[in-house]
């Protein structure tokens, strides 16, 4: 057998005589000559090494033989399979369908899980991969492509990207319930001095933040400061009484609700920044990153912390 020799023009002339019954039928519902589906169905049978045809028993037409019921069965689900493909090639062409990978910022990792439910509500058929890292490995993510989409604070200068506004994100100070500090008037910059402050990495977003903060109040001051490389250690630790925070409130929402931490009314505080939707700037981006990237602006928001419709 030379399965390889084998044509779709051969296939769906087989389903061709086998709907019509004869050659004659076939040819016409092909708008092909009776000649022609002949040659099909003759180099069909040469690549299978049988005969897939017998005249029918009152010599009006053409049977298919048991090895040519095989064959049709077979070609019936080539023709479902590539009928499958166009519709899910046209899905992917249209964006209703595809894989995007959306990269995340840490602090954001407190509401992705909403907003991908809402995600997967409205976009049924897309597969979105999450990922998360601090800001400069979601940076790193957008400049080799790693990343369709990003949810971040301040856009990167590079790579080149498109952004778009997502919502409010405001960030502050807290501390243990029983701090020293809580309840009490706004601390001062020298009252924070005594302070040890718990803080991510360098590089991160909140960490830059709380730099730019701590130099607007500090005339000079210096501040001891503690590495910590995630927001849930350092909630823990700040529950244990190691130090005061400035943290994403979009990161300890349900602690400051039950009472396991307190805001310090600290100045110049809350620092209100914004969440941003970023993307690459491509010439063509995938119509299934578009897809995403719309689905998230149409949720106006409603997945964050504290929000309204959250």
């Amino acid at each position: 057998m030379r399965i390889d020799a084998v044509t779709l023009k051969q296939l769906r002339a087989l389903l061709a005589v086998a709907r019509g019954g004869s050659l004659t039928a076939a040819g016409a519902a092909l708008g092909l000559t009776t000649p022609a589906i002949h040659a099909q169905i003759k180099g069909l049978e040469e690549a299978f090494g049988t005969r897939l045809l017998r005249r029918a028993a009152e010599s009006s037409g053409s049977d298919l033989t048991e090895a040519g019921q095989v064959v049709r069965s077979a070609a019936m689900r080539i023709e479902d399979a590539l009928s499958q493909a166009i519709i899910d090639v046209t899905a992917l062409e249209q964006g209703q369908a595809g894989r995007v990978v959306l990269g995340v910022v840490s602090t954001a990792q407190y509401y992705a899980p909403r907003l991908m439910k809402q995600v997967q509500a409205c976009c049924p058929q897309l597969d979105v991969m999450l990922r998360i890292g601090n800001r400069e490995a979601i940076i790193t993510g957008l400049e080799r492509g790693a990343f369709d989409l990003a949810i971040m604070g301040r856009p990167p200068r590079r790579p080149a990207v498109v952004a778009d506004l997502l919502g409010p994100h405001p960030h502050g100070l807290i501390a243990a319930p029983d701090h020293p500090l809580a309840g009490k008037a706004a601390p001062s910059a020298a009252d924070l001095q005594a302070e040890t402050f718990l803080a991510r990495e360098e590089g991160s977003g909140t960490r830059i933040l709380m730099t730019r903060w701590l130099d607007r109040i500090a005339e000079g001051r210096t501040f001891k400061t503690m590495e910590m490389d995630s927001n849930e250690t350092i909630k823990q630790a700040v529950m244990a009484g190691l130090g005061v925070a400035f943290v994403s409130l979009h990161t300890v929402m349900e602690e400051l609700t039950a009472r396991r931490l307190v805001l310090l009314p600290a100045p110049g505080l809350p620092v209100v920044r914004s969440w941003f939707l970023v993307r690459p700037d491509l010439e063509a981006p995938r119509p299934s990153a578009l897809r995403l990237w719309q689905a998230i602006l149409d949720l106006r928001a409603s997945y964050l912390p504290g929000h309204p419709a959250g």
